[in-house]
C-alpha cells in the first residue's frame, strides 16, 4: 500500500467496523445504548436531526436506529438524512432474513448494521448491490460465501495506489480500482450487505519497512478469519501479507459502540472501543511505562505516545494518559518503538524493546525549547509467518477465476474510452485529459465541460477542474461542479474562491444553499470575513468529537447542527468565505486557516479573540552530500514535526518537492515553535539507524542539520523501485511485472545495452558467480529496451548465466526511466544498470556503467541481507 499523509492510517482506522475475535459476547444492554441515544439527541438539539424517529418503523428497526444514532460520528448525523440510515437498516434486516447462516444479535449489531467502515463518503452500496451479492452467495456455506464475496470484489476492483481520502464503495466500483484502504472498505461493505459480519484491520505502520496496510476479517461461525481485500485466495487466513504481518508491531481495529471483549483495549471513547488484535498475526508482549518528574516522582496525567519508525518519522500509533501511579501499559509485537512522554512543558523519551523488557521509566528531564540530539537504533520483529495449506487444484481454480474476473473488469474499463474520444473531438486534448482521469466518472466531467462550452465558459470550467485531485475527478457529483461554477463570479480567484475543495472533506454543493441561509443571518456583515469569523465563534459550538478525526462535517452539516470539530469548523469558515467571494484556504502543510482581506493574508486562530496575524519564521536545513545521495528526500530520509496539536509532535506534510527544497535553501516559512527533526537510514534487514534533533524556531531564522546515520558495513536502503513495473516476457511475448516474475522478496534487475563492452563484462561477471547466485535462488531479471536488441543479443549470447535469469523487454525504456527518477539519477545514466530490490520497493544495491567484479558486488550485498 502506498504512503499517504494528512489523514494517517491511525485516522483511517479510527472509524468503526470492528469487534474482537473469539468468543461471542452478550449483546450491549438495551438500557445503555438507549440512554446513550437520548444523551446524543439532547446534545444535538439544533437542526431537527432526529426527525426520522417520528416516522413509522418496527420495534426492531427503531432499536437498530437508536443503536446507530447513539454511536455514529456527529458528521453522519448532520450530513445524511435519517431516511438514508433507515433504508440501510431495512436492507440489513432483509439480508439477515434470507441468508442461510445465523448471526448473534451482538455480532450483527456491531459488524453488520453499521454503514460506515472508514472515513469514506457514505452511499447506498448496501441496498444498490445487495441483490447481486445475495445471488452470488445463495446456497453457500458461510465460509464459502466469504470467499465468493471477495471474488465479486476482485471482479469489480483491483489495486492501484491513490491519495489519502477514501472513496465510497460505489465510487470505487465505478473507478474499478483503489488503494488497500478503499479495497478493504469495499469488501467490508459487500460482506455486510449479505449479513456477513466484517471489520477492517490496519497496521498503521509496518516496522520492518516503510508503508502500511489494511485488510479484512470476517466472522465465520464464531471465529474471525482474514483475507486480502479484492485479492481472493483459495482459502481464508491467507494473503500476501502473512509474512509482513508476522513482523508487525501493531494491528488494530475499532468497535462501533461500547464493547467489553477479551482483547487488550487500547482506548475508549463515548462512540467506539479501540482494540489490539496484533496477537492474531504475530507474537506480542506487554510493556509498562512509568513516567516521572526529574526527581523520580510518578506523574499522573502525562501523555505517553508509542511511535514506530516509518517514512523517516516516528509515527504515533497509540497515545495513552498515565494513571495516578504514573503508569500506562501497551502490548505490541516483539520489536522496538520510541516512546515519548510529556506533561505541560516537560518531556522525555526512551527506546523500548517489546519482548526483551517488560517495563521502562521515562523521566521528564527536558523542557520544551531545549536543543537535544540523539542517535536511536531500531530493530523490528523477526518473521514468523504461518501459512495455511493450499492444494494444487485449489490454486489452479483460483487462478482461473481471477483471470476471468480480470477480463470482466477489463471489458468494463474499455468503455471509458468513449468519453475521452468524445471530449477530444469536441473540445481538444486538454478537456480529454480531464475526462480520461475521471475513469468511470467520465460522463460527469464530459457533460460538465460540454455545458460550459455551450455557454462559452469552457476555460473557466477547466480552471475549476484544475483545482481538483484525480480522485475528485473520479467521484465528484455533477451538482458540486455546477454549484461552484454558477454561484461564483467569473472574476473570482480560482485556487481560493472558485475551488470546491478546502481540505479532505466530502464535496457537497454548498454555495447556493449557504447563500440562501447565511446571507439573511449575517445581514450587513455579508461580505466581511471579520463578521463571518465572529458568527462562527459565537454560533458554532466547537467540540472534540472523538470520531471526527477521520471525517469532516460538511459545510451544510455544520450549518444544520451548529456543531463542529476544529477541522470541520475551518472548512465551514472557508466555504462560507468563498460563498461570499472572499479568498480563504487551509494550509496543506500546517493545517492553519487563512483568509485574504485588503491585500493582506490573515491567519485565523480558533478559540482566540480576534484575528491573529501570522507568527512565522524561516528555517534552513543543512545536509552534506553522500555518494549515493546528493540531496535528501522528505519522507524517505527526513521529516519535520512541530510541538502541539492532537499529538505531542505533529508532522508537517511537505508533499511538494518545491516546499522541501525551500527547507534546504533557507526560504521555507515555518510557524515559530518547537521542532522534532527525524532522520534515518533503513537497513535491508528492516532495522533503522535513526537520529532525532529537537530545536526551537523563534522570530529569527533558524538552522538545523540533517544527520543521516551511516549504515556502516550493513546493507542499507538507498532508493526505491516500483516492483509492479510491467515489461514483456521475452520468451512468451506476454505482459508481466517484476512482482509477478520474482514473487515476494529480493530480486536483481539489470538494464542492458546490446553489443556494448560494459554489458558484456557485467554478464560475464555474473556468469562467473552463477552457482552462488543459483544457491541464492532469487530471480535475476535482465531487460533490453527493444525486441530487436534482444534478438541481436541472442545472436551472440553470454554462456553460463544462472538458471534464475529471466529475459524481458522494457519497451521504450520506461522502467529504466522511472528508476532514474526514483534514484535521482540522470535520464542518460549509462548502461548496464543493475539493482537489487525487493517487493516492498526498496533498493539496496545499484551499479551502472563499466564495472569490474559485478558478480562479487552482488553477492556481497546478498550476503548482507
Amino acid at each position: 500500500m502506498m504512503r499517504y499523509r494528512t489523514i494517517t492510517i491511525l485516522v483511517l482506522a479510527a472509524l468503526m467496523g470492528a469487534m474482537s475475535p473469539g468468543r461471542v459476547e452478550a449483546a450491549t444492554p438495551r438500557p445503555q445504548y438507549v440512554a446513550d441515544f437520548k444523551a446524543r439527541q439532547a446534545a444535538l438539539s439544533h437542526g431537527d436531526l432526529f426527525s426520522v424517529f417520528d416516522s413509522t418503523m418496527t420495534a426492531a428497526e427503531r432499536s437498530d436506529m437508536e443503536f446507530l444514532y447513539a454511536y455514529m460520528p456527529t458528521c453522519d448525523i448532520a450530513d445524511y438524512p435519517g431516511t438514508f440510515f433507515l433504508s440501510q437498516v431495512r436492507a440489513a434486516r432483509h439480508a439477515r432474513s434470507v441468508v442461510g447462516w445465523a448471526v448473534p444479535d451482538d455480532v450483527y449489531r456491531h459488524f453488520v448494521l453499521p454503514v460506515r467502515v472508514n472515513n469514506e463518503n457514505l452511499d447506498t452500496f448496501r441496498s444498490a448491490m445487495q441483490g447481486e451479492l445475495l445471488e452470488r452467495v445463495r446456497g453457500k456455506s458461510l465460509y464459502d460465501a466469504v470467499l465468493e464475496v471477495n471474488h465479486w470484489c476482485h471482479e469489480k476492483v483491483n489495486y492501484q495506489p491513490s491519495d489519502a481520502r477514501t472513496s465510497s464503495p460505489l465510487a470505487t466500483v465505478r473507478t474499478s480500482w483503489g488503494r488497500c484502504g478503499e479495497e478493504s472498505t469495499l469488501l467490508v461493505a459487500a460482506l455486510r450487505a449479505v449479513c456477513i459480519p466484517a471489520r477492517q484491520v490496519y497496521t498503521p505502520r509496518w516496522a520492518h519497512t516503510d508503508d502500511n496496510h489494511a485488510w479484512v476479517e470476517a466472522w465465520v461461525d464464531g471465529k474471525w478469519l482474514f483475507m486480502g481485500a479484492c485479492e481472493p485466495e483459495p482459502v481464508l487466513n491467507l494473503g500476501w501479507f502473512n509474512a509482513p504481518a508476522s513482523r508487525g508491531m501493531l494491528m488494530h481495529t475499532k468497535v462501533f459502540g461500547q464493547y467489553a471483549g477479551p482483547e487488550v483495549v487500547m482506548s475508549r471513547t463515548p462512540y467506539y472501543t479501540e482494540i489490539n488484535v496484533t496477537g492474531n498475526y504475530a507474537p506480542t508482549a506487554p510493556m509498562t511505562v512509568t513516567v516521572t518528574d526529574a526527581h523520580g516522582r510518578p506523574l499522573q496525567g502525562a501523555r505517553v505516545e508509542f511511535r514506530i519508525y516509518n517514512y523517516a518519522e516516528f509515527f504515533p500509533v497509540a497515545g495513552l494518559i498515565t494513571a495516578a501511579d504514573g503508569r500506562v501499559s501497551f502490548t505490541a509485537g516483539l520489536g522496538d518503538m520510541l516512546v515519548i512522554a510529556a506533561k505541560a512543558d516537560r518531556l522525555g523519551w526512551a527506546r523500548v524493546r517489546f519482548g526483551q523488557q517488560s517495563s521502562a521509566t521515562i523521566a521528564l528531564t527536558h523542557r520544551v525549547g531545549d536543543r537535544v540530539e540523539e542517535d536511536i537504533d531500531i530493530i523490528p520483529p523477526a518473521e514468523h509467518a504461518n501459512m495455511p495449506p493450499v492444494t494444487a487444484a485449489q490454486r489452479a481454480e483460483n487462478t482461473r477465476r481471477m483471470a476471468a474476473e480480470d477480463s470482466v473488469r477489463a471489458i468494463y474499463r474499455a468503455t471509458f474510452r468513449q468519453g475521452t474520444d468524445s471530449a477530444r473531438a469536441l473540445m481538444g486534448a486538454d478537456a480529454a485529459a480531464y475526462v480520461a482521469k475521471a475513469e468511470g466518472n467520465w460522463p460527469t466531467i464530459l457533460h460538465f465541460l460540454q455545458g460550459a462550452q455551450a455557454t462559452v465558459r469552457l476555460p473557466r470550467a477547466m480552471a475549476l477542474l484544475s483545482t481538483l485531485t484525480d480522485k475528485d475527478l473520479r467521484d465528484v457529483a455533477p451538482a458540486v461542479l455546477t454549484d461552484a461554477m454558477n454561484h461564483t463570479a467569473d472574476t473570482a480567484q480560482v485556487a481560493h474562491v472558485l475551488a470546491p475543495r478546502v481540505a479532505d472533506e466530502q464535496l457537497v454543493p454548498y454555495r447556493a444553499a449557504l447563500r440562501a441561509m447565511a446571507a439573511p443571518v449575517l445581514g450587513k456583515g455579508w461580505g466581511s470575513p471579520v463578521a463571518t469569523l465572529d458568527y462562527c465563534r459565537k454560533h458554532i459550538a466547537l467540540t472534540a468529537d472523538p470520531v471526527a478525526a477521520g471525517t469532516y462535517t460538511s459545510p451544510l452539516g455544520v450549518w444544520r447542527s451548529r456543531v463542529a470539530d476544529e477541522r470541520s469548523m475551518a472548512v465551514f469558515f472557508v466555504a462560507l468565505c468563498r460563498t461570499q467571494g472572499i479568498p480563504a484556504w487551509v494550509d496543506p502543510v500546517t493545517g492553519r486557516t487563512y483568509y485574504e482581506w485588503g491585500g493582506r493574508r490573515v491567519q485565523v486562530e480558533w478559540g482566540s479573540d480576534g484575528s491573529a496575524t501570522p507568527v512565522s519564521s524561516r528555517l534552513r536545513l543543512h545536509f552534506g552530500a553522500k555518494p549515493h545521495l546528493a540531496a535528501p528526500e522528505y519522507y524517505t530520509h527526513y521529516t519535520l514535526s512541530r510541538w502541539g496539536g492532537q499529538d505531542l509532535f505533529t508532522l508537517l506534510n511537505y508533499d511538494d518537492a518545491r516546499q522541501c527544497q525551500a527547507l534546504l535553501d533557507g526560504s521555507a516559512p515555518v510557524p515559530q515553535g518547537y521542532y522534532l527533526l527525524t532522520t534515518g537510514t533503513r537497513l535491508a534487514s528492516g532495522s533503522v539507524r535513526a537520529h532525532i534533533s529537537l530545536f526551537p524556531v523563534g522570530p529569527q531564522p533558524a538552522e538545523a542539520t540533517i544527520v543521516l546515520p551511516d549504515a556502516g558495513t550493513a546493507v542499507s536502503v538507498i532508493g526505491s523501485f516500483d516492483s509492479e513495473s510491467r515489461f514483456t516476457d521475452a520468451a512468451t511475448g506476454r505482459a508481466s511485472s517484476v512482482l509477478l516474475s520474482a514473487g515476494r522478496g529480493y530480486y536483481v534487475v539489470g538494464f542492458l545495452g546490446v553489443g556494448q563492452e560494459p554489458t558484456n563484462h557485467a554478464l560475464r561477471d555474473i556468469a562467473q558467480r552463477a552457482s552462488q547466485l543459483e544457491v541464492w535462488g532469487r530471480r535475476i531479471l535482465l531487460l533490453f529496451p527493444t525486441v530487436e536488441d534482444y534478438a541481436k543479443y541472442l545472436a551472440s549470447p553470454i554462456p553460463g548465466l544462472p538458471s534464475t535469469v529471466q529475459w524481458g523487454i522494457d519497451t521504450g525504456g520506461i522502467i529504466a526511466a522511472d528508476l532514474s527518477v526514483r534514484m535521482k539519477q540522470p535520464a542518460a545514466t549509462p548502461l548496464p544498470r543493475f539493482i537489487i530490490g525487493d517487493t516492498f520497493n526498496r533498493v539496496v544495491f545499484e551499479s551502472h556503467g563499466y564495472t569490474i567484479g559485478l558478480g562479487d558486488q552482488l553477492l556481497k550485498t546478498i550476503h548482507g541481507l
